[in-house]
């Protein structure tokens, strides 16, 4: 008889985690700082702050082991989607040929969540910082639509206005993500547009330009810069937002703790970190910490995109038109232009 206990994993909503893990305390070195594009110096906040929501930059660079994730963002997750559930993978396992217990293959289900994927861990918390502090639009960026759809719900819930500016080839691949982005009230751009200087620049010299992250996101930037009441959303990259998806890396660890494992290798793909992050961070400072310091941590990320594989460990602009800070990266260059082929 299949033991169910032991091949999908809950927890209940009391067991959310309360705080949020920081790995910056633990780090061997402190973190680069952002770069001010205008004058090539450290970025000051108050530039951060005219970006972001005022939360979230001092989240950035906060030195706190841990932050506390508020009730009321906790009573959301609970209310739609969290605690996920872990389940264990036995067709994988069968189709590797794994007989027994020896070898044991778990995945972290965020499908579950109202969108989809993870996102919403992040796109919540910043919807919720921003309404605290009055913002009444959050502008961001999409790929392949999952970043946008989060905020997009998040921007829902709260009461916020979203606009979108989603890379066109998969704005016109993935006709659904724009569709569920509209239901919950954004508005949806194909970018490069000609609603931004960014945008004209390459919408003028070719309507069926494919567009890229880059495009997008000093489009969104650009736009962000219009109002005092408006602020640029990100999903992915920048340390808050690594932060705020350590609720899945918790979450695991409870998990397994029900069903004494402690695991030997982490599994995550990577773009721009949040998920790969999400998952390894709590068990990084257990690592450095000399905790399970044999665990092996492998992060996979598209041949079609290779930036840590393929990239160089440099300063660069996080975007083509140069209007975001510039940071330390791997990078295949601010003006690469991916395949318009997601898989």
């Amino acid at each position: 008889m299949i033991d169910f206990n032991k091949i999908r994993i809950l927890l209940e909503p009391n067991e959310i985690p309360k705080e949020w893990v920081n790995i910056l305390p633990d780090l061997p070195a402190p973190m680069t700082p952002l770069i001010n594009p205008m004058d090539g110096k450290p970025a000051p906040p108050e530039l951060a702050f005219a970006i972001f929501p005022k939360e979230c930059v001092l989240q950035e660079i906060s030195q706190d082991p841990l932050i506390s994730i508020p009730k009321e963002l906790r009573e959301l997750f609970a209310k739609s989607y969290r605690p996920t559930p872990l389940h264990r993978a036995c067709g994988l396992e069968k189709e590797l040929g794994i007989v027994g217990d020896d070898i044991k293959i778990f995945f972290k289900n965020e499908s579950v969540s109202p969108t989809g994927s993870h996102k919403p861990n992040t796109a919540l918390a910043q919807a919720y910082y921003s309404k605290r502090d009055g913002v009444s639009e959050l502008i961001t960026e999409t790929g392949a639509g999952q970043w946008g759809s989060a905020l997009s719900y998040g921007c829902n819930l709260f009461d916020i206005n979203c606009t979108v500016y989603m890379v066109r080839a998969s704005f016109l691949q993935k006709p659904g993500r724009k569709i569920l982005m509209r239901a919950f009230n954004a508005q949806v751009h194909a970018s490069p547009s000609n609603l931004t200087d960014s945008g004209k620049y390459y919408y003028e010299n070719d309507p069926d330009h494919p567009g890229s992250l880059g495009i997008a996101i000093s489009e969104a930037i650009e736009h962000s810069m219009r109002s005092d009441k408006a602020r640029y959303s990100l999903g992915s990259v920048v340390n808050f937002v690594l932060l705020h998806q350590t609720i899945i890396g918790q979450e695991v660890k409870a998990q397994l703790n029900k069903i004494d494992i402690q695991p030997d290798v982490l599994i995550g793909c990577m773009g721009g970190g949040s998920n790969l992050g999400g998952l390894i961070i709590p068990f990084v400072r257990d690592k450095l910490q000399g905790k399970n310091p044999d665990i092996e941590i492998v992060g996979v990320e598209p041949r079609a995109c290779p930036s840590v594989n393929k990239g160089e460990y440099r300063w660069d602009y996080g975007d083509s038109a140069k209007k975001a800070p510039i940071l330390k990266m791997y990078t295949l260059g601010h003006n690469f232009i991916p395949s318009p082929i997601h898989a």
